[in-house]
């Protein structure tokens, strides 16, 4: 019987974008049968177009940045954008795939995306947003896979 993996995305930042894709398509080519759960912000993450995924420097005191910089600049407009070039460009220089790219490896190797209804209700998003392929279900859908796997993980 193969071992099984599920994982929740809660967040729809571009730094937090890429662990539940990178583990879920590592799980599934060792065999596993994997589940992603994208609710409240990891919703994002199942939108046919990831191009507003966005890395903000402001509250990431982990993110290394080629010069320090004070709060008030990490607030100013523009360098969000700016530092989620700066991140993409890091990521394909050294040969990272993109999100884009993970997210299809993901679906080829039969991770199951599980959007939570909830938030897709309440946050009023049209299904037409997101991805075919998607499985829409709650929290008891979800868990009644967790409950049964050898991993689980929140990201």
């Amino acid at each position: 019987m193969a071992k099984k993996m599920a994982i929740i995305a809660s967040k729809g930042t571009l730094d937090m974008a890429y662990p539940p894709f990178i583990l879920a398509s590592t799980a599934a080519a060792l065999g596993f049968e994997v589940q992603i759960f994208f609710t409240f912000y990891g919703l994002q993450l199942l939108r046919k177009d990831l191009s507003s995924v966005m890395i903000s420097p402001l509250a990431n005191p982990a993110m290394p940045m080629p010069v320090p910089m004070p709060v008030m600049v990490q607030m100013l407009p523009g360098m969000e954008s700016m530092a989620t070039m700066m991140m993409k460009q890091k990521l394909k220089k050294h040969g990272v795939a993109s999100l884009q790219e993970l997210r299809d490896v993901c679906k080829e190797a039969d991770v199951k995306f599980i959007a939570c209804q909830m938030t897709v209700d309440l946050f009023e998003f049209d299904k037409s947003e997101f991805i075919e392929g998607v499985e829409w279900g709650g929290a008891a859908m979800f868990l009644g896979f967790a409950g049964d796997t050898d991993i689980c993980l929140f990201v």
